[in-house]
């Protein structure tokens, strides 16, 4: 017997950016909520979530007088909330065998939330990356909402573009 679907594919619509910035297989995964709001993830094929990696530390400082982390949303409007354009660092990743990846947000948007919980328990960013492993949550602008999607991939145009790297490569 099949188990029901999950809140994530029952809830959200996934939207995929492959090889963001022009950096191979790094792609990442956006669920966007019938209420608009965004959960920035990696997909399934980011080298992160591959066989071997160890992830060394997770860091939303993102430059001498920018921390994902003092971002501070209050109230119906969500004041404080840091805006994010499409190509904006949410945080920088590296492992234990040197490499270092840097997570988008890949939508413009609010910046609602970070997971602090991933920088305590970063193994969890790979075993449950769609749930409590995301990255952050991002809100677009309500005139915005239906064109955020705009240049992602929905998930069989991404198993296509998977499909194709695995053809291309064996």
């Amino acid at each position: 017997m099949a188990a029901a679907p999950g809140v994530t594919e029952r809830y959200f619509t996934r939207w995929y950016k492959p090889d963001v910035k022009g950096n191979l297989r790094e792609d990442h995964c956006i669920l966007q909520h019938s209420n608009r709001i965004c959960v920035i993830t990696l997909a399934e094929a980011h080298p992160l979530l591959q066989n071997g990696k160890t992830i060394k530390s997770i860091n939303y400082q993102i430059s001498a007088n920018c921390s994902r982390l003092q971002n501070k949303v209050s109230g119906k409007s969500k004041r404080g909330a840091q805006f994010l354009t499409e190509l904006a660092p949410l945080c920088r990743i590296s492992c234990s065998d040197g490499e270092e990846y840097t997570i988008y947000s890949c939508i413009r948007g609010r910046l609602m939330e970070v997971n602090e919980n991933i920088l305590e328990d970063p193994t969890i960013l790979q075993e449950k990356p769609s749930t409590e492993g995301y990255i952050a949550v991002v809100l677009p602008k309500f005139e915005e909402s239906k064109t955020i999607t705009q240049g992602l991939l929905t998930q069989k145009e991404y198993e296509e573009v998977l499909l194709k790297r695995f053809n291309s490569t064996s």
